[in-house]
């Protein structure tokens, strides 16, 4: 997903929700609040360092070829998990989508189920992301369309994207399905965070997001899943988006692409919350944020590391964000992702250098 200012620079006091009063006559949950930053480290303190990428099957263009009942490859899903654990990573960062949801609920819950199972048997845990604000603003079920050549992420869609706009009322059923899929996966140790909106505010939305955002935080407080909630900071300018994500999220995720000394300075800024850190998205070669260069500093402070793309597939994003290459040749650099849909690595000196920074845990 992409990032345009490298560092949040603003400073925050984090303050906490209040916790609601549970009413005998009702049946709505007690809403927790915000994890302290004892609760959180505590939480962290016997975790492993995550690593690993935000993870859509090569077979899939976007979240609802990923979920839905026709398109759903298990197969494929085990074969490319089984090479992250081969080179030492541990944690996915996956996307879903209420569409997906909404066709066949029960479906879409026993899919994830059985992604976590796979997952587990790698020995990776999951980061689970519910929203979105990237890419393309409308989609519908069924058959998805065919990648742009040579254009990344051509098909990867929004969630709700412009549907809130057009049609306000949706936000009640996507509280139904936020709950109904937290609720359900609420003691699942295999899951490892809920991320609750991914870079809201982007594709020009700005402070529209805003009014989702606290939704789906207060949904997630209603149900009270074990697992922590985030949304991870990304655009230095959404100052409100920004301050709400920080004082709301029980550990600190973030975004960044840019160069070693721009994601230095951006640790920096965001540690003085006292809470554990995921850095959520980073590795784009060609803007100089490279395995080489961000993995061994996240390993050095145990800040979890997931970086865009296992496989290259559908998704097409060995090509950069702005540079399509219309003939779909590779490019000689490619701007995500690690291996080809054969097995075989675009870098084998990235792959040593995982293994290496592994292999230790």
């Amino acid at each position: 997903m992409k990032i345009f200012i490298p560092m949040i620079l603003i400073l925050l006091v984090v303050a906490c929700t209040p916790a609601k009063k549970e009413n005998a006559n009702t049946e709505k949950p007690f809403a927790r609040e915000v994890w302290s930053k004892q609760q959180a480290n505590s939480w962290y303190k016997d975790k492993p360092w995550y690593r690993g990428a935000n993870f859509n099957p090569s077979s899939a263009i976007n979240q609802l070829e990923t979920w839905q009942a026709e398109s759903f490859d298990a197969k494929i899903i085990d074969r490319e998990l089984g090479w992250a654990e081969d080179i030492g990573m541990n944690a996915m960062r996956v996307y879903l989508h209420h569409v997906a949801w909404e066709q066949d609920k029960e479906g879409f819950k026993n899919r994830m189920a059985e992604y976590l199972k796979i997952a587990d048997s790698h020995g990776i845990a999951t980061m689970f992301v519910f929203f979105d604000d990237c890419w393309n603003n409308t989609y519908q079920a069924g058959r998805q369309p065919e990648p742009k050549t040579g254009t990344h992420n051509s098909g990867w869609i929004q969630d709700p994207g412009q549907l809130i706009y057009d049609q306000p009322e949706l936000v009640n059923d996507l509280e139904v399905y936020v709950k109904d899929v937290m609720k359900h996966f609420a003691d699942d140790s295999r899951i490892l965070l809920w991320d609750v909106y991914n870079e809201p505010g982007n594709s020009g939305y700005g402070d529209r997001s805003l009014p989702l955002l606290k939704k789906v935080f207060q949904w997630g407080r209603e149900v009270n899943p074990s697992q922590p909630l985030s949304a991870g900071v990304w655009n230095n300018s959404l100052t409100n988006l920004n301050k709400f994500q920080l004082e709301n999220s029980d550990v600190i995720t973030y975004h960044n692409y840019e160069d070693s000394a721009h994601h230095a300075a951006m640790i920096d800024t965001l540690q003085q919350y006292g809470k554990p850190m995921l850095c959520t998205e980073y590795m784009a070669r060609t803007r100089n944020s490279t395995f080489q260069d961000i993995m061994p500093m996240l390993k050095a402070h145990k800040i979890g590391a997931f970086n865009w793309g296992l496989v290259s597939g559908k998704s097409n994003t060995i090509y950069a964000w702005d540079t399509p290459i219309e003939s779909g040749e590779e490019p000689e650099v490619w701007f995500h992702d690690i291996f080809r849909q054969d097995g075989s690595v675009y870098s084998q000196e990235e792959v040593d250098l995982i293994k290496e920074l592994t292999s230790a845990d």
